[in-house]
């Protein structure tokens, strides 16, 4: 499972004029799922996420995580995240799981989230959206999780 995690003062989703979720100060996170991704790793992608230290303490060190700041945690799919573009221009996508099981994983991550987590909203998957934010750092973290 691949995922680019932001840190944010906020942040939203829209699709078709509609905001689908938004958080205040968070994480956005765009996920994608590769074909030998499997329920474990979308779990083991939510405590990563639930526990990676990447805000501020009082001395503003990297040293408290969105459960210690009781922050938002907004959930987009996100397929091109397996853009290969290693044989020419136009990127290939082959990397990412099929879409019955992407979908399935991606709502496994918001299922595992919500039961762990009081703020968690989404985009729509595969939905044409909009994603408005406001990185606060900027602070953006590569997560790649295999089984």
């Amino acid at each position: 499972m691949i995922a680019l995690a932001q840190r944010v003062a906020s942040a939203r989703v829209t699709v078709d004029e509609r905001v689908a979720g938004a958080i205040g100060q968070g994480l956005l996170v765009f996920v994608c799922a590769e074909p030998e991704d499997t329920e474990a790793v979308a779990d083991k992608l939510v405590d990563r996420l639930l526990k990676m230290r990447i805000f501020g303490d009082a001395s503003d060190k990297m040293n408290r995580s969105l459960v210690d700041v009781q922050g938002g945690l907004l959930v987009v799919s996100q397929f091109t995240l397996a853009a290969d573009l290693s044989s020419g221009q136009r990127p290939s996508f082959s990397g990412a799981a099929p879409a019955a099981l992407a979908r399935r994983l991606y709502e496994r991550v918001l299922v595992a989230a919500r039961e762990r987590h009081p703020i968690v909203q989404a985009g729509e998957f595969g939905a044409r959206m909009r994603v408005e934010l406001v990185n606060d750092g900027p602070v953006t973290i590569p997560i790649t999780l295999r089984s």
